[in-house]
């Protein structure tokens, strides 16, 4: 309950803008002009180019609370062992465009992070998502293999059908639950379902990014974006098809992550049968052909946030083997 307390008392900071207009990324952001569905969007993405490079390609993808900068650290350490470094913000996340109407599936994210990848040349990369970026990263990887070195997920979500066991809410439902998010409603869904009631300062900027949207001008926008983005996540789940993957893969599993799609909503008896990580990772390693599984012990939903120092040996180390 302090800890609750010492959450709630924190100030909510200057809104950052629907576009985090006002939110420094840490390294320069460009804007990939992309026509699709009808109409003209802005993708904006960071590329950090070693000093040194060993001619491969890791692409970051981030999670559904998430955008490109919470992967700065992960970026330089990769840009310092040589790697080239891409780290996209999907369309309606972080500064990208939030359109008023958009068909969110993973194949058209994919294609997006295609067209990207063909603007800057890159003819194969190392693919690597988190949470709703693992199965974006599977979807990809599904899709287009031949651009494809291999596929690292970490604490992704989608690793089980949530519609099989909780109701569908529905878009409606989603966007009025974004409308009333709040600096405390989003601490205390992190805290429980990615942290474990462990709370770090460390964790605190990906918060603020948060609440820096909800106090924007226009935000019923962003949460609009976010309903659709949580349709697409619960109905396109990509489970099914982890055996026709062909890339070698590496899954990075934090063993106290509990995040699941729904679990609120069914009864305890249900949500103790949901979001088992432990579980969870060793079926996937099992369902991919070509997997390697690492458990981190301790560890929630961010491993590259909670335990770096936990995170990136292992991905080094298989990128080293690629």
């Amino acid at each position: 309950m302090a800890v609750m307390l010492v959450l709630s008392s924190q100030t909510q900071g200057e809104p950052l803008g629907i576009r985090l207009e006002k939110y420094e990324y840490p390294y320069p952001v460009s804007m990939l002009a992309l026509i699709t569905q009808n109409q003209k969007l802005e993708m904006a993405y960071m590329e950090v180019k070693p000093a040194k490079p060993n001619g491969e390609t890791v692409v970051l993808l981030h999670g559904k609370n998430f955008c490109g900068a919470y992967w700065g650290k992960t970026a330089k350490d990769l840009a310092e062992n040589g790697y080239r470094v891409v780290i996209p913000d999907q369309i309606g996340f972080g500064k990208s465009s939030k359109p008023e109407h958009y068909q969110y599936t993973f194949q058209a994210l994919a294609t997006n992070t295609l067209a990207l990848l063909d603007k800057l040349e890159v003819k194969k990369a190392h693919i690597l998502g988190h949470s709703m970026g693992g199965m974006l990263a599977t979807r990809f990887v599904l899709m287009f293999p031949d651009r494809s070195e291999s596929l690292i997920l970490e604490n992704p979500i989608g690793l089980e059908d949530w519609k099989t066991k909780v109701p569908y809410p529905g878009i409606d439902q989603w966007y009025q639950q974004e409308l009333e998010t709040s600096a405390e409603s989003i601490r205390k869904y992190q805290l429980e379902s990615y942290y474990d009631g462990k709370w770090k300062p460390e964790y605190d900027p990906w918060v603020e990014v948060l609440v820096g949207m909800t106090g924007s001008e226009g935000y019923p926008l962003v949460a609009w974006n976010q309903a659709l983005t949580y349709d697409m996540v619960f109905t396109q789940p990509v489970v099914y098809e982890f055996p026709l993957l062909k890339v070698p893969t590496l899954l990075i599993i934090g063993q106290r992550d509990r995040t699941a799609l729904g679990k609120g909503s069914v009864a305890p008896e249900v949500a103790k049968t949901l979001g088992n990580y432990p579980e969870l990772g060793k079926l996937t390693a099992a369902a991919i052909p070509a997997a390697t599984l690492v458990e981190i012990d301790g560890i929630g939903h961010l491993p590259h946030i909670e335990a770096y120092d936990r995170f990136l040996p292992p991905l080094l180390k298989f990128l080293e083997r690629q």
